[in-house]
């Protein structure tokens, strides 16, 4: 019997390690997952163990090349950003992979913003919000001035998917996804690495940059290997690929995102201030985004929640949308202002006294939640021409979220909608022209219209 031939995508994430195999009409066959204990840094503070990611992913791959049911055409990899895997002169990691949750030192910060033009000038050149050691390209900076030996001793800084693609492919590289991700390290206005990077010696240390669709062959396996991407953008891929008019994505999660491909205005201060940034596509085109931490927000009211009015922790997920109760809420709900604070949720303010039940309150919430919403993605719409809004991620089945969002954007097409695997399955679909001669699938992404109330 003849092997079936796949692509192997390890999907790499803060908490789940996943590994696929994908056919050549993009159904994943084999989905492995493994959660791997962190180890500590210098100061005592978490982060990934480098070796056991680094041994999982070469004996998972050496594993699945002796397969006697699947042929691998090609590896690739998707990653989540803001890591740095630190290697010396014999290419071998010999710092920790920095937990980019790591507190970052203030006044290193401002001496940084200060010589290189004040935070303002530098956030909207870097397209970076203040935001510590996830601006990744803080973390080798630190490095630089706070243990200057070891940072002598660093030769070669590679990002996290392009570590996990070098395991396999011996090439070393930079992407574009991962340098554009609030790594402070892209000047998005004169399309380069910015002058601090060059100037603190960071640029010495980072390697070249190669396309997404690039690969090298292994010697051994003569299998074509990835470069990898960052998860955000590799996510976006199935998107880019099948739908045919313009459109905003919305990835909800513990952040909820909005990704505009089609929207490369220069971000201003005041976007800046709320939140927005940009991305890179996988095609090298910056991609508009705005952050809302609404997933979390979301978790931690649904438990305040539960704990006042005595039900389970899920019981949220069986109260539907009801217009009667919305239209009663809508008398007292304040505006959200234009210049609203992303960080501020008015409902942990609200006094739950205030309503007669679970499902009243928690309908509240959810107003609450979805004007944020809207007023986070409109700063990012800019543009008349703009058809749909698809939502993925975990608000895409909440009722109510889905609801309130169609009936706020009631002249564009709402869309609840669903890409298994998004990132893994971005990752083979930007490697297709290096392992599979069938045609991109017209369905990769599921969706479901709906219709505002």
């Amino acid at each position: 019997m003849s092997k079936i031939p796949v692509i192997l995508i390890f999907d790499i994430g803060k908490t789940n390690k996943k590994l696929f195999l994908i056919n050549q009409q993009y159904k994943v066959l084999i989905e492995e997952t493994i959660q791997l204990k962190e180890t500590m840094d210098e100061d005592d503070f978490p982060c990934e163990n480098i070796e056991t990611l680094t041994s999982w992913v070469l004996d998972s791959y050496q594993r699945w090349i002796k397969s006697d049911a699947y042929e691998i055409k090609a590896v690739n990899f998707s990653a989540y950003g803001a890591s740095f895997v630190l290697l010396d002169e014999n290419k071998q990691p010999f710092l920790p992979l920095y937990n980019y949750l790591k507190p970052f030192p203030k006044e290193l910060q401002q001496i940084l913003y200060k010589h290189y033009g004040g935070e303002e000038k530098f956030s909207l050149e870097t397209s970076s919000p203040m935001l510590g050691s996830l601006n990744a390209g803080f973390q080798l900076y630190r490095l630089s001035k706070l243990q200057p030996a070891e940072f002598q001793k660093l030769k070669y800084a590679l990002h996290l998917p392009q570590y996990l693609s070098y395991l396999i492919s011996h090439k070393m590289g930079s992407d574009i996804t991962s340098i554009g991700c609030h790594t402070a390290l892209w000047n998005f206005t004169s399309n380069r690495y910015h002058d601090w990077v060059c100037h603190e010696g960071i640029a010495e240390k980072l390697q070249p940059i190669e396309s997404v669709d690039a690969c090298t062959i292994n010697a051994e396996s003569n299998i074509s290997i990835g470069i990898g991407l960052h998860d955000s953008s590799a996510a976006l891929i199935p998107y880019l690929k099948t739908i045919n008019e313009r459109f905003i994505l919305i990835s909800t999660g513990t952040w909820c995102i909005s990704l505009n491909p089609f929207n490369q205005h220069t971000l201003t201060a005041s976007e800046l201030k709320q939140d927005c940034l940009f991305y890179y596509s996988y095609e090298g085109k910056p991609v508009k985004a705005s952050r809302l931490f609404a997933g979390y927000e979301h978790d931690i009211q649904v438990k305040r929640l539960s704990e006042y009015y005595h039900v389970a922790l899920d019981h949220h997920k069986s109260v539907k949308y009801r217009k009667e109760i919305i239209q009663k809420l809508y008398v007292n709900q304040d505006e959200v202002k234009d210049d609203f604070n992303p960080h501020i949720f008015i409902f942990s303010s609200r006094n739950l006294q205030d309503y007669k039940d679970f499902d009243e309150a928690y309908h509240q919430l959810m107003l609450d939640i979805v004007s944020m919403q809207v007023k986070s993605t409109k700063l990012i719409i800019q543009d008349s021409s703009m058809q749909s809004i698809y939502v993925d991620g975990g608000f895409s089945s909440n009722q109510i979220y889905m609801q309130l969002l169609s009936n706020y954007f009631s002249t564009y097409k709402v869309y609840a909608a669903a890409v298994p695997q998004a990132s893994a399955i971005g990752a083979a679909v930007a490697m297709h022209q290096q392992w599979n001669h069938h045609s991109i699938p017209s369905h990769l992404v599921e969706c479901t219209q709906i219709h505002p109330l």
